[in-house]
């Protein structure tokens, strides 16, 4: 078993850091230190937490107030200060205690784009012991009932495009209330507009709530790639040990640079742009939470659009902003890229989906003084399991980094037990971070979750310094043969020629080898590639059985799910019509 990490001196070049990674650790996990961590007892299960993570959600959006008048939320011309969410927050929270009824551990549902109303309804459903159940504003009518009927949603708040999407469904749903907001159309009978429920004056207060670290938070629906999607229950400790865990990689990047340690006291505040979706837990665990946690501001994007994030960037001094790695591409390839000044901007970070190699050496050459970073998590860990930040990107760009220290990983092979540093097995992953398993479904929950190890399906192998290396999901893997193929070996090979930005490989279908493998690229603009030069290309780079025998050459972005994924088994369909 490989515990959770730690840096040998082998990985240690005099000059490259202004101490070891092992050093930084040590400093910032000692007794007294501010991410210093302990075993408790989590379900009859020892497990290692940070020492300093917030009890719960209510104790976080409660801390918050104290920001009074600072920018909390901006989207496009609105702006809410601290004092006006909080303010928010104290009144749905009533409302939904007094006006519908809804008792700890109830779900409340949210339904819509990245509007302030879906943060207000987030932070006052978790305050009053309510599990917040935000739901995928890209599912159809069918889905969407799929999930307020398997979560048994007490309250659904929703915009009115997912109102008016769910139609008459609305009526046969076993709901106490339906609160709309942002309607496109008047809203029928029996929706209660937002406005009569939420208001910004000042002398509300939360309504009483005991929760305890361990008590449900939220359930997140996995995106159902293969039929319907499976609620995440997420306890508050789950998502309040991310936040630990995302300022641990910063305090850590920076010791390695030689910086100091900000003061949270006297530290400016910041702006932090979110691209991608709320209902998502990079969204909601890595960036409104944290943002709403230090008090910075939080800009809005109803979706994303690369010159619209430059306008945002540049008008609000944006300092960083994290998403999928085709939102730094699309950034720094945009014909537009030089009109905008872009240079408040300290931080670029992604995972989600594999990044080129070269991205993080771009990044620092694009934006001289941002950092880049990656990472590696799961909805089932609560976003982040590992860290890639600063300096040690830029020496392992092929890696998600070494895991915080109070995860524990292990990699698996077939027959359950663990394989050797340096060969190829599933991940597994124990911490305080891994949820307590899949809403109503124990035979799911039983596969994925055994003694407090969740088994992610990710292959993967690990350095002897602790890095891991993510190869593919284990049923994304193409066999051709009988011999195993990593997709992401070939998508990095095509990654390395200088034209291509995106690119998705897959399985085909093949008579006799069973597969073979495909691929569609997105080319960088102003480039004319050849498929044949493509396949020339991987070909100098890849054993010949890994070599694609076909690509498809595209100008458009890939397709992607509303989590940033590249929709491959849609990719796979057009190419084998």
């Amino acid at each position: 078993m490989a515990e959770a990490a730690s840096a040998t001196s082998q990985g240690f070049a005099a000059g490259a850091f202004a101490m070891s990674p092992e050093a930084a650790m040590a400093q910032l996990t000692a007794p007294g230190a501010p991410f210093e961590f302990e075993t408790i007892d989590i379900r009859g299960l020892p497990t290692r937490v940070w020492k300093n993570t917030p009890p719960s959600l209510r104790a976080i959006i409660e801390a918050s107030a104290a920001f009074g008048d600072a920018d909390c939320i901006v989207f496009e011309d609105e702006r809410l200060t601290y004092r006006q969410h909080f303010n928010a927050v104290c009144a749905l929270a009533t409302a939904l205690v007094t006006r519908f009824g809804v008792r700890k551990g109830d779900r409340v549902a949210i339904a819509m784009r990245n509007y302030p109303e879906w943060v207000i309804t987030f932070w006052a459903a978790t305050a009053i012991g309510a599990i917040a159940t935000p739901l995928n504003a890209w599912m159809t009518a069918e889905e969407l009932a799929y999930c307020l009927n398997d979560s048994g949603a007490a309250v659904l708040v929703a915009d009115g495009e997912r109102i008016d999407r769910l139609g008459d469904r609305l009526a046969t749903l076993p709901m106490r209330a339906v609160i709309g907001t942002r309607p496109e159309k008047p809203f029928g009978a029996g929706i209660i507009p937002w406005s009569d429920v939420v208001s910004l004056a000042d002398g509300a207060s939360l309504p009483a709530a005991e929760i305890a670290p361990d008590d449900d938070a939220t359930i997140f629906y996995t995106s159902g790639t293969t039929g319907m999607p499976k609620g995440v229950l997420g306890t508050h400790r789950n998502i309040c040990s991310n936040q630990i865990t995302v300022g641990y990689g910063k305090a850590k990047s920076l010791l390695l640079a030689g910086e100091s340690l900000p003061d949270p006291a006297t530290a400016p505040k910041k702006a932090f742009l979110l691209p991608v979706p709320l209902f998502h837990v990079t969204g909601c665990h890595s960036a409104m939470v944290p943002t709403i946690l230090s008090g910075n501001k939080l800009v809005l994007m109803y979706k994303w659009d690369a010159r619209r994030g430059m306008e945002l960037i540049q008008r609000e001094k944006v300092n960083g902003f994290t998403g999928v790695p085709a939102i730094a591409w699309q950034i720094m390839e945009h014909p537009d890229f030089d009109k905008y000044d872009l240079s408040s901007l300290e931080a670029v970070s992604y995972g989600g989906a594999p990044a080129p190699a070269e991205l993080p050496k771009l990044v620092k050459k694009t934006f001289p003084t941002a950092g880049a970073g990656n990472g590696y998590g799961l909805t089932e860990t609560s976003s982040v399991t590992s860290q890639n930040q600063g300096l040690e990107y830029l020496r392992k760009p092929d890696s998600v980094g070494m895991p915080v220290p109070v995860c524990e990983v292990r990699v698996v092979g077939p027959d359950g037990a663990d394989v050797p540093p340096g060969e190829i097995g599933e991940l597994w992953i124990k911490g305080p971070n891994v949820v307590k398993g899949y809403w109503n479904k124990p035979e799911e929950t039983a596969k994925s979750f055994s003694d407090g190890w969740l088994h992610s399906g990710d292959l993967v192998r690990i350095d002897d310094e602790g890095f891991i290396y993510i190869l593919d999901r284990a049923k994304d893997m193409v066999i051709r043969g009988g011999e195993n193929i990593y997709c992401t070996e070939v998508e990095s090979a095509l990654y390395s020629h200088p034209g291509v930005m995106d690119a998705a490989v897959f399985g085909l279908p093949h008579r006799v080898l069973g597969e073979e493998v495909g691929a569609v690229v997105q080319l960088k603009p102003g480039f004319d590639v050849s498929e044949q030069e493509l396949i020339a290309h991987a070909a100098k780079r890849l054993a010949a059985f890994k070599t694609p025998v076909r690509i498809d050459i595209r100008t458009e972005p890939l397709p992607r799910n509303a989590n940033g994924k590249v929709l491959k088994r849609d990719l796979k369909a057009e190419l084998t019509r």
